[in-house]
């Protein structure tokens, strides 16, 4: 068995029974098409590779053929390789990525210039319909060239999505193959959560002491980064309003930062319409259940050795949003137990799930506070109870997969997602470079 076929699905299945083909073009950049492929299969693609000249001068027929499992195609033959892989019939692929792009392929493919194999692929992927990513990656001058730019607009009013480098060291690097994986994924997305508008509230709250010191808790914010990440894959218009976060927040979905309880509860009244017309709300958020007047300063440790903080209730998030985001929008909140046995922790969630009007309580204990796995307790209508364990990533979509079922109709993703759609696409267009 070729290596290739066992690393196949051991990420996910979202790409499983889907067939990529990926063109490479003569930039430095061509060395890291192994690790993008790889990243590809580990998500269950099927992946065929389409070269150029110039790029075989950088990386070897070898090692492309390696990280695939199928020797590359360098020139078209008597065999057509572009229209058995991008034509009509049997066998077609799902989408051409082209990964590098240089400036010159870029605006080959603008002007329909065909003198490579590459080119060719790009020609009848956009005559046929086959969705089509470009990830560019040029010298920093190169892509602020006003006939690149010009060509990168033409691209993108076709209906080719363009994958936005990294820029770093005057240069437009292609992004981490994770970065690229997860494009592809969100391109072919066509299940339940495609087109949803989705907010994830995660993270954890800081009420102050003085103006240095604090009062949170041990939550990483993982879970909510994980969720976020996962719904965005599923071809989701996400938003993420995050606290204090562990961990990076996900590429190319937009971030609202809070702080304190207070904050969350402010955001919340300003954002009532986003709110209302919003599919999906996840709140694994960590919040303090007591807040306190913070003290101007910091307080002297020499002058005040011992310290009473009077502490009150802090506003009850959770309720507020239901209140603002009634039935149809799905509301799932999280609650944290430490130490109960699975009947308690059950209970404790159908609780809550009833004294707020939540769809849906996910459960989980304390161990799971830091850690690379999790295991949660979903508890639903009646009492249902579902375990989903496993690494916080995965256990995010499973999770997605099994509140779908829930989802409002459609009518409420017309509503509220394109106004998360534009918010993306203009912080994408004010790119320099792009």
């Amino acid at each position: 068995m070729h290596p290739s076929r066992a690393i196949r699905g051991t990420k996910s299945r979202l790409l499983d029974g889907r067939r990529i083909v990926v063109g490479v073009s003569g930039s430095i950049a061509a060395v890291e098409v192994p690790r993008m492929v790889r990243e590809l299969l580990r998500h269950g693609a099927d992946v065929r590779i389409v070269a150029t000249p110039d790029a075989l001068k950088i990386i070897t027929e070898e090692a492309l053929a390696f990280a695939s499992g199928h020797p590359p195609i360098r020139e078209l033959t008597g065999g057509v390789e572009h229209v058995a892989l991008l034509g009509p019939g049997e066998g077609r692929a799902d989408l051409l990525l082209i990964a590098p792009a240089t400036a010159n392929t870029i605006s080959k493919i603008a002007h329909g210039i065909d003198d490579t194999a590459v080119t060719s692929f790009a020609s009848i992927a956009l005559g046929g319909g086959v969705p089509l990513l470009i990830a560019p990656a040029m010298h920093g001058h190169l892509a602020r060239n006003p006939a690149v730019r010009e060509n990168l607009d033409r691209l993108r009013s076709w209906g080719v999505g363009l994958i936005a480098p990294t820029s770093a060291e005057g240069e437009e690097k292609l992004p981490g193959p994770e970065q690229i994986a997860a494009a592809v994924i969100r391109r072919l997305a066509q299940g339940p959560w495609r087109g949803r508008h989705v907010i994830v509230v995660g993270g954890a709250s800081r009420e102050p002491i003085d103006e240095v010191r604090s009062i949170t808790n041990e939550s990483s914010g993982a879970t909510a980064v994980a969720l976020a990440a996962q719904a965005y894959l599923r071809g989701a218009e996400v938003e993420l309003w995050a606290g204090a976060l562990r961990v990076p927040p996900p590429p190319g979905v937009p971030l609202t930062r809070w702080s304190t309880v207070g904050d969350l509860e402010a955001l919340v009244h300003r954002s009532e319409k986003r709110l209302r017309g919003a599919d999906a709300i996840l709140v694994p958020a960590a919040l303090a259940d007591y807040t306190l007047d913070a003290r101007r300063g910091k307080i002297s440790s020499r002058t005040t050795p011992r310290l009473r903080l009077d502490l009150r209730p802090g506003p009850r998030i959770l309720p507020l949003l239901r209140r603002l985001a009634p039935a149809p929008t799905l509301l799932v909140g999280f609650k944290l137990e430490a130490g109960l046995s699975e009947s308690a922790l059950a209970e404790r969630a159908r609780t809550l799930r009833e004294e707020v009007g939540l769809d849906e309580v996910v459960a989980n204990d304390r161990a799971n506070l830091g850690e690379a796995t999790a295991s949660f307790l979903l508890v639903g209508p009646g009492g249902a109870r579902h375990w989903i364990s496993g690494p916080k990533d995965a256990v995010a979509g499973h999770l997605l997969d099994a509140l779908e079922r829930r989802l409002p109709s459609p009518p409420t993703v017309r509503r509220a997602a394109p106004a998360v759609a534009r918010t993306a696409r203009r912080r994408l267009r004010q790119r320099p470079h792009l």
